[in-house]
């Protein structure tokens, strides 16, 4: 049954990347002609059709489109139209950067939003639980980009104690992850708020408090790894999203990683590499989908039994 389960999770798994690739492929497409944005409208019209020709968008969409996933199952993710070196290289090289930002905003979510979220629920209607809660709905309804001109004003503008962009030392890096994490954690603190309020609420909670079970133990032992289980979902989609959520604070913070690259991609209708960074982006989000959906079989029978027949 586990092995069914995991089959149908991996297959449709699949089927998402083909469907993102394929969207992103059109998409593209339509958007506008690459050989005009690099070359310019000014250039002679033979000089745009050997541009095209060397490149391929002469072909018919459809055979552009078989020979785009042929090239991938050969590893070949194509070279960028900007300065013909691979693709794959130009994003590689991005990477560390972008990871320097998302995975210390991520450790800061969960240290700052599970604790919070719990912290709340264990005191729900008090002072502080509406405190926790005002927070978490400012932080979780803020536009990222609007946080990050905030965080820009007050900290380098007005009080001149950080950097407003840049990548020169650790302190460049404090407004981003600052930015990143912020909104993260009041995610994170909603939802594990609601799932501990819906444990607390079972009968097998009252039951063992009924029993003597010290109030600390039913918490830890009862209470926080059932109420783990709604939770372990929005942890998946946050790492799903380390790459594809910086895209926006890196271009406010002129951070090179890789959101900014896809920016400039995007911007300069360089297909190879704006297809790249999405194929990445889809790969780490539906591998993490695919680790949740996995956890969720393994910590609830009932689920996987549900799934093995879906």
């Amino acid at each position: 049954m586990m092995g069914r389960y995991l089959a149908i999770r991996i297959g449709r798994a699949a089927l998402t990347i083909v469907l993102v690739v394929t969207f992103a492929f059109v998409v593209l497409r339509l958007s506008g002609d690459p050989a005009l944005m690099i070359l310019g409208p000014e250039a002679p019209p033979e000089v745009l059709a050997a541009f095209r020709k060397a490149w391929g968008l002469d072909d018919p969409i459809w055979f552009q489109y078989l020979d785009y996933f042929g090239a991938i199952a050969k590893g070949e993710l194509g070279r960028s139209m900007r300065d013909g070196r691979p693709a794959i290289e130009l994003v590689l090289e991005r990477i560390p950067a972008t990871l320097a930002l998302t995975l210390p905003a991520f450790v800061f979510k969960v240290a700052l939003g599970i604790p919070a979220g719990i912290y709340a629920a264990l005191h729900r209607g008090s002072a502080i639980d509406r405190a926790v809660m005002m927070t978490a709905v400012a932080g979780f309804t803020v536009p990222s980009f609007v946080l990050a001109l905030l965080l820009v004003l007050v900290f380098a503008v007005q009080l001149g104690w950080l950097p407003s962009g840049g990548q020169d030392s650790w302190r460049h890096a404090i407004l981003p992850i600052a930015t990143l994490s912020l909104g993260g954690a009041a995610v994170l603190a909603r939802f594990t708020r609601s799932a501990m309020l819906e444990v607390l609420g079972q009968p097998y909670i009252r039951t063992a408090s009924a029993k003597g079970v010290p109030w600390r133990k039913v918490v830890t032992s009862h209470a926080l790894p059932n109420a783990a289980i709604p939770t372990v979902t929005i942890l998946g989609f946050m790492v799903g999203t380390l790459i594809a959520g910086a895209v926006v604070v890196e271009s406010v913070f002129s951070w090179p990683g890789v959101g900014r690259l896809l920016v400039v991609a995007v911007a300069n209708r360089d297909l190879a590499v704006v297809q790249c960074i999405l194929l990445l982006v889809a790969l780490t989000m539906v591998t993490s989908n695919l680790v949740v959906d996995f956890l969720y079989g393994f910590l609830d029978p009932r689920l996987r039994a549900k799934g093995a027949h879906a």
